[in-house]
């Protein structure tokens, strides 16, 4: 049995921000949600957050969490021990491990707490926990272990004296405990130090059977107290992404201009030009090339596909198509394979079918259009009438020409031609010219 709680009560007062320090957003995901997905592959039967400073706002954004967290209310803030000492109650009758986490430590691999956890039960001890050797320890708890790896006592850095303060071996903040024997000590806990709080460090003398994992990468365990150390960790996180789908076959012509969520996924070929940026879940499929200056959000995009200097939110993208330059596809733009969509087209909940070109200066919005048609230049579906949204039906083999509107609902059949500069209000069948625009009136001698 294995519970997993995580500190989230801090105010993180040098964030000065209004948001949760735990909600501060790192690579499209919050801190403390980057927390909790690094334990999914311990599978933990009980997910426990314990938080104090804005809880309402922290529970609103976790409470639909899959991992289905309890949520811990710690009133007052008075320390680390004071914290756990708040799961007394609700793990009144837990008998397995409890691993302890902070909701500001982001960069956690799963593999490294896999090997505390393991650590732990193979060795038997009370508690594990994670340390690094640091070259400059200063503000980090010294942990103080024989050359068995058995450790003695941690002390906060502001109660070490000046030998202790050499000590270059810190402790990360990383906990595996015994429950049941946790239990038993964490209400003898004392605030006798310079802060006046209670430690979760010192249950470590208190049970007397504790030991450590020393971490090979000391970015994991980076705690984030202010934005300049969030935007050194999106730094880093932005680096390890980059380099990873650079060793799986992507090419960044400018790596550091461009960013990337965890939840996107590249194909083999690809190509990403200077200033793209990739967010939410998001699919490229082989041999696509992306950008210069383009955002891709929750979109899926297919084989082949060209996107210049555009804007794709919740779309999807089928194989061998082109988009851009200055495009924005917007959520449920559904586009099929071979369609062109070029400069200054705004696509909206629309399903347009292969082989169509929408090349200049359109809004397409609540539409379907079928194969192989072409929208002419300024041509709009006018889809609200004030009240409500309506569709707009064209067939395929349609030629809709410049500077049209499609006021909506309407259906335009099959190889239908639409002239330019037409506003179109009526059904049109298969295989006619529809034309709605007035007469030209010139008069001559207009200034005598």
């Amino acid at each position: 049995m294995l519970a997993v709680a995580v500190l989230a009560a801090g105010k993180g007062t040098r964030m000065k921000s209004s948001l949760p320090k735990v909600l501060q957003p790192l690579a499209g995901t919050t801190l403390l949600e980057r927390v909790i997905k690094c334990t999914n592959s311990l599978e933990p039967n009980r997910l426990l957050l314990i938080v104090g400073h804005q809880a309402e706002r922290v529970q609103q954004q976790l409470q639909a969490h899959p991992g289905k967290p309890e949520f811990v209310i710690q009133q007052p803030q008075n320390g680390t021990g004071h914290a756990i000492q708040q799961l007394l109650e609700p793990l009144s009758d837990f008998k397995g491990d409890l691993l302890v986490l902070n909701g500001d430590v982001p960069l956690l691999r799963p593999e490294t707490l896999e090997k505390l956890l393991q650590l732990h039960r193979n060795s038997g001890s009370s508690v594990s926990l994670l340390t690094a050797h640091l070259e400059n320890p200063k503000g980090y708890g010294r942990v103080f272990s024989n050359e068995n790896g058995r450790v003695d006592q941690i002390i906060e850095d502001r109660d070490c004296d000046e030998s202790q303060r050499l000590n270059t071996l810190i402790n990360a903040g990383i906990y595996c405990f015994k429950w049941t024997e946790l239990q038993k000590v964490l209400p003898k806990l004392k605030s006798d130090n310079d802060q006046g709080e209670l430690y979760l460090t010192d249950t470590v003398k208190l049970l007397g059977n504790a030991t450590h994992l020393e971490v090979n990468d000391i970015s994991e365990i980076t705690g984030i107290n202010d934005r300049c150390q969030l935007a050194e960790c999106e730094s880093y996180l932005q680096k390890r992404l980059r380099e990873h789908w650079l060793k799986e076959g992507v090419s960044f012509i400018d790596p550091t201009s461009c960013t990337i969520s965890e939840e996107t996924r590249f194909g083999k070929d690809v190509v990403v030009e200077p200033q793209c940026h990739f967010r939410g879940e998001c699919s490229i499929g082989n041999f696509s090339k992306i950008g210069p200056g383009s955002v891709i959000t929750n979109s899926s995009i297919g084989e082949n596909v060209s996107v210049l200097m555009s804007v794709i939110n919740g779309a999807t993208i089928g194989d061998n198509c082109s988009v851009g330059p200055f495009a924005h596809l917007r959520p449920e733009a559904i586009i099929a394979a071979e369609v062109r969509i070029g400069n200054f087209v705004e696509i909206k909940k629309s399903k347009i079918a292969t082989g169509c070109k929408i090349n200049h200066l359109s809004y397409i919005g609540d539409a379907i259009l079928g194969s192989n048609v072409n929208i002419g230049a300024g041509t709009i579906t006018a889809n609200y009438d004030g009240k409500s949204k309506h569709i707009s039906l064209i067939g395929n083999q349609c030629k809709i020409g410049a500077n049209t509107v499609l006021v909506a609902p309407i259906e335009i059949g099959n190889n239908v031609v639409v002239g330019a500069g037409s506003t179109i209000t009526k059904n049109v069948p298969d295989g006619s010219l529809a034309i709605a625009r007035s007469r030209q009136y010139t008069k001559e001698d207009y200034h005598d």
